[in-house]
């Protein structure tokens, strides 16, 4: 798979390459009424008035910049906001990763404009996605946040959980941040114990995703049930049961995130045998 996408700091100097813009009123995206990324001109021509922007890089032969709008912002004519999970599978994928990638630089810088040990305001680097103190020399960077999720399988069968939040019977994978300290697999071990009562065994990697909700990396792994018997005794979960490859609940549709890579991958393997 060729990279479509990279990264930079800075762009080039005298070069007529064509313009992106992603730009946000807090986490929101601009779009068009049909979830299309608006032309530059049309922004231009529109006299948005933006707080801050960031060169992002190149996404094919077109140059990528992310725009802080002010949180009061009034949408242009024939343009919206839209929250980002309201735009998978509307936007080009490779779109929707940069401006998954956008909305967290432009909340680092939002929220990065001033030392967190002296008060003094921070100067960008000219080296790097960092801002830092000229006093106290302390590069902030953007924030990653590690979490796990991991789909738990007990022969034809797999763990899966449902929080308060989520639509009316939908099930999901099982998914908690690495804390300080913590490899990823320990996270899985913990993260699953203390949602369900299940120990788990043979632990193992599957894939990866930017998640920027707000600022994640979801770190996919695969369990095989060690024992236990289910036991909720944590608040951010209202139910979790086992589910034969056969007889699946509602989950969510598509295979945009990772717990659907997850979920699809086990019925896959369960389901061609």
């Amino acid at each position: 798979m060729s990279i479509r996408f990279i990264p930079a700091i800075r762009a080039p100097e005298d070069d007529e390459r064509p313009v992106l813009c992603f730009v946000f009123r807090r986490r929101e995206l601009l779009v068009t009424v049909d979830h299309q990324i608006p032309d530059v001109s049309v922004l231009d021509e529109s006299g948005l008035d933006s707080v801050r922007s960031q060169y992002l890089g190149s996404l094919d032969d077109t140059h990528c910049h992310s725009v802080e709008l002010p949180p009061d912002a009034p949408a242009p004519d024939g343009m919206v906001f839209r929250d980002l999970r309201a735009l998978y599978g509307q936007l080009d994928e490779s779109l929707h990763a940069v401006a998954g990638r956008a909305v967290q630089i432009v909340e680092w810088d939002r929220t990065h404009q001033f030392c967190g040990v002296c008060g003094k305001q921070t100067e960008l680097s000219k080296t790097d996605r960092s801002r830092g103190c000229p006093d106290c020399k302390i590069p902030q960077y953007p924030r990653v946040s590690p979490a796990m999720i991991v789909t738990v399988e007990r022969g034809n069968e797999i763990l899966l959980a449902r929080s308060p939040h989520f639509p009316p019977g939908i099930y999901s994978c099982m998914a908690g941040f690495v804390e300080p300290g913590e490899s990823a697999e320990q996270a899985v071990e913990r993260e699953v114990l203390e949602e369900s009562g299940i120990h788990v065994k043979d632990i193992r990697y599957f894939a990866s995703q930017p998640w920027p909700f707000p600022n994640s990396l979801m770190l996919g792994f695969t369990a095989q049930y060690a024992s236990g018997e289910i036991v909720l005794e944590d608040e951010e979960i209202e139910d979790a049961r086992w589910f034969h490859a056969d007889d699946m609940p509602n989950f969510f549709p598509g295979r945009m995130s990772i717990s659907q890579w997850l979920i699809h991958d086990f019925l896959d393997r369960k389901r061609s045998k």
